[in-house]
């Protein structure tokens, strides 16, 4: 009895890991996000997707990012009216 009671709280120990929340996908998403805001890309200029792996290949996004032990990608989609903005701006300068 004494060692069932050792045994148990060996794994119990030793499952800690398996439990710890990784991070959550929206603070993962929010990082991104604000790493390519400070790469010069307007907020209103591309879209930030969470979405199953099994759903990562959209046209037109590119996977920036996963999260929830890689189970979730983080698609970036660049938005095109915001692109054109952007683009005439700078020909305007």
């Amino acid at each position: 009895m004494h060692y069932s009671r050792w045994l148990c709280a060996l794994l119990l120990v030793g499952s800690v890991p398996a439990f710890a929340a990784p991070d959550s996908c929206e603070r993962v998403k929010t990082d991104i996000q604000q790493r390519i805001i400070n790469n010069g890309v307007p907020e209103t200029g591309f879209t930030l997707t969470i979405v199953p792996n099994d759903q990562a290949d959209q046209a037109g996004s590119q996977v920036v990012g996963h999260c929830a032990n890689d189970s979730y990608k983080i698609l970036y989609t660049r938005n095109r009216g915001a692109a054109q903005q952007s683009e005439e701006s700078a020909g305007t300068q």
